[in-house]
């Protein structure tokens, strides 16, 4: 059955005002206490950087090795999780701040910001798990939906899923070019090649520092610190791909098709982000380290919404869920990264078939009329 059949059109949206008001109430108190936290937590983010590059620098020594990469991989997954995506999601832009903005960030991956804002922010979070709509999708790669059309390039799924977790920065990067676009004329060649050009100036940008520059200055130790760099890039990148894939595929997240998207109302719209989106239980360092995107709920429902606040709001959420009948869904990171793995699995192959989530309760109404 499906999970709103229970809800009246005017229920939804009463779901959608206590959303509304439990936001209001965030925003209002926004203050001091929050701006200290993005600033504390860009201060040890870099702390961490500088204590992981100088340690590398003795890593002929194996234990300056492990610890020195160690931290230079928990500097770049907090530079890219906690920091970099939510201060470009525009969360901290409320404190004025020019040096933490959405218009001036830019941060340690592979995606240019201004591409990435658009692909992720006005596309994803627009139309959140809308077929044909949400590119972010199977990221136009892979079927993680049995209501993709299977092809037999899908039998290579799982293996190449595995490679996209290790080069996660790089297919994002191309997968925000939108290429697939050009042969139908949906995008222009020349806006395609600019843009083309602004993903190499970067990326060269971060193969010199981490890979030529930073090795250098090691001079005798240029070896080990490459290799570093490299198993710290590797292991942002795998991170990340495990908590955003774990976040939107795993067990639970609904699939939608556009004419739920006709007329669809504020209520509707938070519905739709609530039952496209999947949690992940655990303590205050892992949310941190997540980026807070263990509360992918809360981030759907309010993406703008700084992400220190996720874990205040969400007994509230689940609390609400529980008032109107609706799930809310969550797990232990292992069980989301299973499911989302069974999931590429199973889905490599033909079927199974199933019907997509149905329209929303007011069209429901309509229709019967």
């Amino acid at each position: 059955m499906p999970a709103t059949s229970h809800l009246t059109p005017a229920e939804v949206e009463e779901f959608g005002r206590e959303l509304d008001r439990i936001r209001d109430e965030v925003i209002a108190s926004l203050g001091e206490r929050d701006a200290r936290y993005i600033r504390g937590l860009i201060g040890t983010q870099r702390k961490l950087e500088l204590c992981g590059r100088a340690l590398l620098f003795a890593s002929w020594l194996p234990p300056a090795w492990m610890a020195g990469t160690t931290a230079l991989a928990a500097a770049k997954i907090l530079e890219n999780m906690e920091i970099g995506h939510n201060v470009l999601h525009g969360q901290w832009d409320w404190m004025g701040d020019p040096k933490i903005h959405s218009t001036t960030w830019e941060w340690d991956f592979a995606s240019p910001a201004d591409q990435w804002k658009h692909s992720h922010n006005f596309v994803h979070h627009t139309w959140t798990n809308v077929l044909g709509k949400d590119r972010d999708i199977g990221y136009s790669a892979m079927r993680i939906t049995p209501e993709q059309r299977w092809h037999p390039i899908y039998l290579a799924q799982p293996l190449y899923n595995a490679l996209l977790a290790l080069f996660f920065e790089y297919g994002i990067a191309i997968y925000d070019l939108e290429l697939e676009r050009i042969p139908s004329g949906k995008k222009d060649l020349k806006e395609a090649l600019t843009q083309l050009r602004a993903v190499a100036g970067k990326i060269r940008r971060q193969v010199v520092k981490d890979y030529v520059a930073f090795p250098l200055l090691a001079g005798p130790a240029f070896i080990p610190v490459l290799f570093g760099n490299l198993t710290a890039n590797i292991a942002r990148n795998v991170w990340g791909h495990t908590i955003i894939f774990c976040g939107h595929f795993a067990e639970g997240a609904e699939v939608f098709t556009e004419d739920r998207l006709e007329g669809e109302t504020r209520g509707e719209w938070y519905v739709r982000q609530l039952l496209g989106s999947c949690n992940i239980d655990g303590g205050r360092l892992f949310h941190i380290m997540s980026g807070n995107l263990s509360h992918q709920i809360e981030h759907h429902l309010f993406p703008d919404m700084p992400s220190n606040r996720y874990a205040e709001i969400a007994p509230r959420v689940r609390a609400l869920c529980d008032r109107f009948g609706l799930p809310y869904t969550s797990g232990s990171l292992t069980r989301q990264a299973g499911s989302v793995w069974k999931r590429v699995l199973r889905l490599a192959f033909p079927g199974p078939a199933r019907p997509l989530a149905p329209a929303s309760p007011a069209r429901r109404l309509e229709a019967a009329a």
